[in-house]
């Protein structure tokens, strides 16, 4: 039996696609061409026209504005890789799997950073269309069966809402506030 977790706010200190869209802003101002489109896929979403997949495609548009993508993670998780929390890294298992609906190609070179599985949203990082469904809710079940057929031992999150699936699924459940981590009471 393995141990997952989901990433931003639960073992990430911060949100990472936000906090990468910042990181790119900061190295090319042109991120902000996309800022229509952007907004344009928020509303769509807000009003229901489009799914959450389709919206987050709106919003990695800006991704076509970045040159050698590639050096640029590599970058980011040299200045970020300090917002892994501590009390994660004090328990990480080579067997752990980190399962996110962020982006697959940000979250992928903590696979040898961290000695663990990652298993995320697959998105092309060069345009930030979606290769797969947004993996969240039943879908992140869907993606870990397809890679591993044990049972999920243990689960941590930092959202019920987002992730109460999981939580199920798994034997044990946990919710994550900051550091601060309790047990899940089905």
């Amino acid at each position: 039996m393995r141990n997952a977790y989901d990433f931003d706010e639960t073992i990430y200190d911060g949100d990472s696609s936000v906090d990468f869209f910042f990181f790119c802003l900061h190295k090319n101002k042109k991120v902000l061409c996309s800022f229509f489109n952007q907004l344009g896929g928020l509303i769509l979403y807000i009003f229901k026209i489009i799914d959450k997949t389709k919206m987050k495609e709106h919003l990695f548009s800006y991704l076509k504005q970045m040159k050698d993508i590639d050096s640029v993670i590599d970058e980011f998780w040299k200045e970020k890789e300090k917002n892994i929390k501590q009390w994660y890294l004090d328990q990480k298992l080579p067997t752990d799997v980190i399962i996110s609906a962020s982006p697959e190609f940000l979250l992928k070179p903590l696979e040898k950073k961290l000695d663990v599985t990652v298993i995320a949203s697959i998105v092309d990082k060069k345009t930030g269309r979606f290769e797969s469904k947004n993996c969240h809710d039943y879908e992140k079940i869907k993606r870990y069966e397809e890679q591993f057929k044990d049972k999920i031992k243990e689960f941590y999150t930092d959202s019920i809402k987002a992730d109460k699936a999981m939580l199920e699924y798994a034997e044990v459940g946990y919710v994550v506030h900051k550091n601060e981590i309790e047990k899940y009471q089905r």
